[in-house]
């Protein structure tokens, strides 16, 4: 399990609304190697945001396996759970969810808040340099425009060096140049990081931007394939800060 990120083995989710039974997925299973770029794609009711919850830890399934990074999700306590929300998984969402109220800075620095790190000022820094953005730590999300905060959404991902990145619609709320931006920021952390990035999105063109689709249809997997020749973001759009190598 050491190259293995993600490891869903017939992971099946059944919901119950009084006497009715909705089956959102049935029998699932998949592994995510360390390092790769993966999109999860199918259309609306397919069961990929259930997926998408339950590989978040932010669902259990009904009945299966999950281990994220070699632990076993089914195992664990509610707090161990918010425990591993915080150090394994970084959350990237189309509406940013950034506290309206607070910089940049106090925002990515919020998962270190709740893991009582230390030297927390510098990491910070850090994460919002790495996205473009070092210039921004003091701006209030109001004060930054949509793609600026889905940087800042970026960075507080990275905070904590998470075992793998979920990014659910992350171009979802942005024009395409600002849009390209952001995947070109994630391809960027994938080839030079390592870091393994899960995109949900319902964009055929989003996808090609990663090299492999994986797809959900009533709520079973409906194809697994590489993408033949994956897409490069024109790293020509991103600022000075970020193309260097």
């Amino acid at each position: 399990m050491d190259g293995t990120v993600i490891h869903l083995k017939d992971v099946t989710k059944v919901y119950r609304t009084g006497q009715v039974q909705v089956h959102a997925l049935r029998g699932i299973s998949l592994e995510v190697a360390r390092g790769e770029l993966v999109a999860i794609m199918g259309p609306s009711g397919s069961g990929k945001s259930t997926l998408m919850n339950i590989l978040g830890c932010l669902d259990q399934p009904t009945a299966g396996q999950y281990l994220l990074d070699g632990v076993d999700i089914g195992q664990l306590s509610d707090v161990e759970l918010a425990d591993i929300r915080n150090r394994k998984i970084g959350f990237v969402f189309q509406n940013y969810n950034l506290l309206p109220r607070t910089s940049a800075a106090d925002n990515v620095e919020m998962p270190l808040v709740y893991a009582k790190a230390r030297a927390r000022r510098q990491k910070v820094l850090d994460a919002l340099a790495a996205v473009g953005l070092a210039d921004r730590a003091d701006h209030k999300p109001s004060e930054l425009s949509g793609g600026e905060q889905q940087r800042v959404a970026i960075a507080r991902a990275l905070i904590n060096d998470p075992a793998v990145i979920l990014a659910d619609e992350p171009t979802g709320n942005l024009d395409s140049k600002t849009g390209l931006e952001i995947i070109a920021i994630f391809q960027r952390l994938n080839r030079e990081r390592g870091i393994t990035v899960v995109y949900v999105t319902h964009d055929q063109q989003i996808a090609r931007y990663t090299r492999r689709i994986i797809r959900i249809m009533d709520g079973r997997l409906a194809g697994d394939e590489p993408v033949a020749q994956p897409m490069i973001a024109d790293l020509g759009c991103m600022a000075p800060a970020l193309v260097g190598s």
